[in-house]
């Protein structure tokens, strides 16, 4: 415990140093390279007003188009990281995430009937939301009602099969929608992307996720003490029902906020929390603010790999679902043979 504590500076520094060292890379890198100094003369006129000198193309593509997607991937990687972070912490389940709860396929469900209705972004938000809440508020009533032996096991089970429940809702909703049209885009998006990450959508993603996250940071304290007997947490002012609704409802709104700007990517939310809480330990104060920085790096470095390595562009959830697998078996047998 003691020497987690101690490791936390040095692991934030290393996250920290490996973020910045992988936004020059995904800045630089394409099939239109540029050069580090070419991209910072360029976001300083950008930022400044001033001329950076750089021809009209250069310019562009460093501030309209990779601007953007690095800025879409960072916040997506940092939010879907940040809220399974806190459904572990609140469940008291390192096996929970925001894909094992059903509340990635209740915004999918949700943001995939905006798309049906030819929304705006900011609908799509706002149902992807409501999808979300429904989902794991769904996941928790059934849950609480069915009990058994073991509650935690039970909660898991509940989240595949409501998140069964509303896959087949996508379903549905990709039957009915239009196939030379809607169909594709729903599918495209589904697949996760950060292509619709544009300058002017923004705005509508980053700030809820802001708003998500402070509560989540300012209530990392709290989360800990909810690991101690509901009564416990109560003697020690802890205000149980309050907490975990509004840790739901911010987990709930920040990952709806990145399904709707980059579609479902699975894996962030359950990996990247188990890969911080093995390098400082489990207090939830120590695992979010390392959890956001991996998730920032991890989801950039995918999204940047997915641009790059191949011919054609590879959705992110792709690999992420192939890098996921072996790194959360690779992590559960650190942790069991660290427990044995």
């Amino acid at each position: 415990m003691i020497v987690a504590r101690r490791r936390f500076p040095l692991w934030l520094a290393i996250a920290c140093a490996g973020l910045a060292v992988l936004v020059a890379w995904s800045f630089g890198v394409g099939r239109f390279p540029v050069s580090i100094a070419d991209v910072w003369r360029a976001l300083w006129a950008a930022l400044t007003g001033g001329e950076s000198g750089l021809p009209a193309n250069v310019q562009a593509v460093v501030t309209q188009v990779r601007a953007p997607r690095v800025a879409g991937a960072i916040a997506v990687g940092a939010a879907l990281a940040a809220a399974g972070a806190a459904y572990q912490g609140l469940f008291k389940n390192p096996l929970v995430s925001p894909d094992i709860l059903g509340v990635t396929a209740g915004c999918a469900l949700g943001a995939g009937i905006a798309i049906l209705l030819s929304l705006p972004i900011g609908a799509i938000q706002a149902l992807a939301f409501v999808g979300g809440l429904l989902a794991v508020g769904l996941v928790v009533a059934v849950s609480t009602w069915v009990g058994g032996r073991d509650p935690l096991l039970t909660l898991v089970l509940t989240g595949v099969v409501v998140g069964s429940l509303f896959g087949a809702g996508i379903a549905l909703v990709k039957y009915v929608s239009d196939p030379y049209n809607q169909l594709p885009a729903i599918t495209f998006w589904l697949l996760g992307s950060f292509t619709g990450a544009l300058p002017r959508d923004l705005p509508a993603t980053l700030a809820p996720i802001a708003v998500g996250l402070v509560p989540l940071i300012l209530l990392r304290g709290r989360l800990d003490v909810l690991s101690l007997s509901e009564d416990e947490a109560r003697s020690l002012g802890v205000n149980v029902t309050v907490v975990r609704l509004t840790v739901i409802v911010c987990a709930t709104l920040i990952t709806a906020s990145a399904v709707a700007l980059a579609g479902t990517i699975g894996w962030v939310g359950l990996v990247i929390p188990h890969a911080a809480r093995l390098l400082v330990g489990a207090p939830f104060a120590r695992v979010l603010p390392l959890s956001l920085l991996l998730g920032a790096a991890f989801m950039l470095a995918v999204d940047t790999i997915c641009r790059t390595a191949f011919g054609t562009e590879v959705p992110p959830g792709v690999v992420t679902a192939f890098v996921g697998t072996p790194v959360f078996i690779a992590l559960l047998a650190i942790s069991f043979r660290r427990s044995a």
